[in-house]
Formats: structure tokens, C-alpha cells, sequence
């Protein structure tokens, strides 16, 4: 019985500490529902995100691991909350635009904190939900990427990403040495036709063309139509500064998903058949892993992909991001700073370019 109250105990505190997760969607809902604001106090609102990043680099560590057996009901009711909280975000930032106007500073704040919430909160959620097991779920976690015009995440990440992690041949594992706007510009476009591939093959044919009509039973193309019939009806219903706003906040958020991307996997090479913790990079963060449903733990979640988030597990092997998810992401803006601690953790982990070395191999490279 003891156990049982302990297990209820660890369960309660594990759920609450998570309910971090709605600092950041919570403000962009407070923000769309009061507009409109003075140009002055609607600049006050970005000491949210200001505030989230500071917060992350300072963070103290979270090395507990779970307790076991705990239920998974109170972990869902805040995936499902806090999906209908980033619907009803972007739909509430459109509305703004077409009542109060596109050229104003509340716009202009709105795009920072819709899009920074679609692209932390929004696709962290959406992540979680395509890896469960339900297809209830995985529909709505490609809901959530459609509002951010990046459904084909869906096929490429489960189909591609987890099964290439790691390997030369997988878009989303940037390079040793490479700077981010390089794995932009060059992950996107690769993301999009391993998607398109991966589906032209489930079909029947991974050369397949375009005009097929087998394509008309893709998921991607499926996905295509949703995302762009959608912003096409906003085009359409609400007015060329709605569209403008949505398509804005969603190129912030594919952007802040790529630089996660870009950070989780840097440099890191994998050679066995089976994902290893050591072939993803790790924060142990306490604010990333409240405030993103678990994302830190990625060592483990891409070595148990099922694995709910409440359940993800500390990794000591892997290697660790000078800071927590935001301020790691900040900090490609210093890229020689960014590149100088991630080699060094690499190198002192013998991992990467320094893995010969470390097995005791002829050299490294540079």
C-alpha cells in the first residue's frame, strides 16, 4: 500500500510540474484575446519569451528518472489541451489581423509569440501524438502540423528520420562543422522529397509521378491539400493580411523546429543497425523537459519511440547541449560559441568525428 500512495505521489508531482508546458500558449491566448494593445504594452508581452529563455539557461538540472507504472490519462488530458489551445492560438491570431489590421505592432508580437508557440509548444505536442500508438491521435497531431504547413513531418520523421538517425543518407542529422542556415536551407527541400518518396513507395513506387493518380491516396499529398486548402480559405474568406500572418507564424515555427532538429543530432554519427543513446544529443534541463512535454529526454524517446513522455528516461551516455532547448537555440546566433562547446563535448565523450580516436583508431577529423 505504501508503494501504491508513493507511486500516486510521484505521479501527482510529475503532472503538475509539467503544466510548465502552458506558460508559453497560455500567453499567446491572453495576448490575441486582449488586443487590441498599445503599441508600448504590447512589447511588455515578449518578456515571456525573453523571461522562458533565461529561465532555460539557468536551469537547474533534472536528472530524476520516472516512477514506474504511471498512469497515462493525466499525461493526455494535457496533450489534448494543449492541442486545442494551439487551434484556437492560430485561429485567434488571424482573427486579430482581420479586425484591428495587419501593419501594427500588435501583429508584429503576435507572429513572434503564435510563432514561437507553434513552433515549440505547437509541434512538441504534435511530435508526442504521431508516436502514439492510436490513429485518433496521430490525426490530430497532423492537425497541428498543418497549421504550421509542415504535415509531411508525419511520414518523414516516423518513416525516415528514426529508422536513418544518425547515417549520412537522413536529412534531419546535421553535419560536423555545419552551420545552421546551411541545414536549412538544405534539410527542408530533402525533408519534403523523403517524405514524397517514402509514400510514392508505400503506393507502389518510389519513382512514381506526380500526376499518378495512386498520389490522390498519398498522405502527403492529402496533407498538401489540408494545410494549403486551409490558407487558401483564409486568403479567400478573411483578406490577404490573415493569410500573410499565418503563413508568417508557420515559417517561424518550421524554423524553430529545424534549429531543434539541427541541435539534437549535431555531428553525431551512427554506425550500428540499432539507434544507441549516444546518437542523439541530450539536455537535462529542468525547464526543457517541463515546458516541452518531455522533448529533452530525446536520447531515449529516439532508443524507445513509443515510449510516452512522462516515461522518458535520463540518459547519462548521451551528450549533453551546453544549455536547455531555448537557450541552446539562441545561441546559434553566436555559431563559433555554439560549434566550440559542441565539439568539446564531443570530443570529451569520444563521439562524432572523435570516435576513431577514442576506440583508439589512426586520427580524428577536423
Amino acid at each position: 500500500m505504501e508503494l501504491t500512495i508513493t507511486r500516486e505521489q510521484c505521479s501527482t508531482r510529475t503532472w503538475a510540474l509539467h503544466l510548465l508546458c502552458f506558460l508559453q500558449p497560455v500567453s499567446c491566448l491572453l495576448f490575441s484575446t486582449t488586443a487590441p494593445h498599445l503599441w508600448y504594452f504590447s512589447l511588455l508581452w515578449l518578456l515571456v519569451v525573453v523571461g522562458s529563455v533565461v529561465a532555460d539557461v539557468y536551469s537547474p538540472g533534472e536528472r530524476h528518472q520516472p516512477a514506474s507504472l504511471i498512469p497515462d490519462w493525466p499525461f493526455v488530458s494535457v496533450l489534448f489541451v494543449l492541442a486545442a489551445i494551439q487551434l484556437l492560438n492560430v485561429a485567434l491570431l488571424v482573427r486579430m489581423v482581420t479586425l484591428f489590421g495587419f501593419w501594427r505592432v500588435d501583429t508584429l508580437v503576435g507572429f513572434y509569440l503564435v510563432g514561437i508557440s507553434s513552433g515549440y509548444s505547437g509541434v512538441a505536442v504534435a511530435h508526442e501524438l504521431i508516436h502514439r500508438r492510436q490513429r485518433y491521435w496521430q490525426q490530430i497531431g497532423r492537425l497541428l502540423l498543418c497549421t504550421v504547413l509542415y504535415e509531411h513531418f508525419f511520414t518523414e520523421h516516423i518513416r525516415g528520420h528514426h529508422a536513418r538517425v544518425g547515417k549520412s543518407e537522413d536529412p534531419a542529422t546535421a553535419r560536423f562543422g555545419e552551420g545552421f542556415d546551411h541545414f536549412f536551407l538544405r534539410t527542408v527541400p530533402a525533408q519534403f522529397r523523403s517524405a514524397w518518396r517514402l509514400e510514392a513507395k508505400r503506393l507502389g513506387d518510389e519513382d512514381m509521378q506526380w500526376s499518378d493518380p495512386r498520389m490522390l491516396r498519398s498522405r502527403v499529398v492529402r496533407g498538401l491539400a489540408l494545410e494549403w486548402g486551409l490558407a487558401l480559405a483564409i486568403l479567400v474568406g478573411l483578406g490577404p493580411g490573415a493569410f500573410a500572418i499565418f503563413v508568417l507564424q508557420a515559417l517561424l515555427a518550421v524554423r524553430l523546429l529545424e534549429a531543434i532538429n539541427f541541435i539534437e543530432h549535431w555531428g553525431l554519427s551512427r554506425n550500428g543497425p540499432r539507434v544507441q543513446p549516444v546518437d542523439s544529443w541530450d539536455t537535462d534541463s529542468w525547464f526543457t523537459l517541463y515546458s516541452l512535454v518531455g522533448l529533452s529526454r530525446h536520447a531515449d524517446h529516439h532508443a524507445h519511440a513509443p515510449r510516452p513522455y512522462q516515461e522518458l528516461r535520463y540518459c547519462d551516455e548521451s551528450p549533453k547541449l551546453p544549455y536547455g532547448y531555448l537557450g541552446t537555440v539562441m545561441l546559434l546566433n553566436r555559431s563559433r560559441k555554439f560549434e566550440s562547446l559542441m565539439t568539446n563535448e564531443l570530443e570529451r565523450r569520444g563521439l562524432g568525428p572523435f570516435a576513431a580516436a577514442a576506440a583508439g583508431g589512426l586520427g580524428v577529423l577536423r
